[in-house]
């Protein structure tokens, strides 16, 4: 094994805080993965991971060295891609809510794929922040507004949110025609949030001013396919981006409620470690998708 693929080694061990994870992220055997970190360690004569049983992190030097190879490898990465023909190659780990990547991601993927063949994708589903660099992630697709420091966000989106209920919810309660109505009788199927626990109220706007309002919640969720299943069921109103309700507009299971007020729209934000400079596969990726939301449906977006 050369030098970088030894620091690559190293770099993915730390990051994913096990010599196994980081064999299996590289397609290594863990023998070859031990042995790497053992001469880095003996050529340069000092210890760089505490290993235990059950966790493995960087030692004071490992942490800085740990810094010193992510800076390497990336300038060594963006050197490579500057030539003439050169493709962003390897393993790239994303995570994306769910709904997004079955609306935006997917149905373009093959695009990007086509124009980068070297790069082999891993996409996960999450609404969590996931710690990007304890598991290996290299960004996320997160919608909503994000307060996270450590990372550095790129908005690639506002998503038009909309207020729905059932035919049958408002048969059986009237259908609101202000605001104040809503606090006479009605329901919301209420949504926690997976980060704070706590139920998030609706939002109007009015007058170009936001107004949130909490209603009584006979059913509380934390996913948004269970909020609009139990919207369907009838167990109140809710609120959700419009491209996810789309199919139920159209066949009528959902049925708009004040349309004159609206919720804000809702950022859609692509995240990656404000410690780690992005490899040109990233790049090229985060350019990709932030494209892909802007084009319209069908539209190429695999060009540069």
């Amino acid at each position: 094994m050369d030098r970088f693929d030894a620091l690559r080694v190293f770099t993915r061990i730390v990051e994913r805080r096990s010599f196994t994870q980081a064999a299996q992220d590289l397609g290594l055997p863990r023998s070859s993965v031990t042995d790497a970190v053992k001469q880095l360690e003996e050529r340069l004569g000092v210890r760089l991971l505490q290993r235990t049983t059950r966790h493995v992190s960087p030692t004071l030097d490992g942490e800085a060295y740990y810094q010193r190879c992510v800076s390497l490898l990336a300038d060594l990465e963006e050197a490579d891609a500057a030539f003439v023909g050169a493709q962003p190659k390897g393993l790239l780990r994303v995570d994306v809510h769910g709904t997004l990547a079955r609306r935006f991601v997917l149905p373009r993927l093959p695009e990007f794929l086509e124009r980068y063949p070297g790069i082999e994708l891993y996409m996960s589903e999450g609404d969590r922040l996931v710690d990007l660099v304890r598991e290996g992630i290299d960004c996320v697709l997160r919608v909503g507004d994000l307060h996270d420091s450590d990372m550095v966000a790129r908005r690639v989106a506002m998503l038009e949110e909309v207020t729905c209920a059932s035919p049958t919810y408002l048969a059986r309660h009237g259908v609101p025609e202000s605001i104040e109505a809503l606090q006479q009788g009605h329901r919301m199927v209420g949504f926690r949030s997976s980060a704070t626990g706590t139920l998030l109220p609706l939002e109007f706007t009015v007058g170009g001013e936001v107004r949130h309002v909490v209603l009584p919640a006979t059913v509380s969720v934390n996913g948004a396919e269970s909020l609009v299943a139990s919207a369907r069921l009838g167990f109140g109103i809710m609120q959700a981006p419009r491209y996810h309700l789309e199919e139920d507009l159209a066949r009528g299971t959902l049925v708009l409620v004040l349309p004159a007020n609206p919720p804000t729209p809702t950022p859609v934000s692509l995240l990656y470690p404000r410690s780690r400079q992005l490899s040109p596969r990233v790049r090229v990726f985060m350019d990709w998708l932030a494209r892909g939301f802007a084009a319209p449906a069908g539209e190429d977006t695999g060009r540069a």
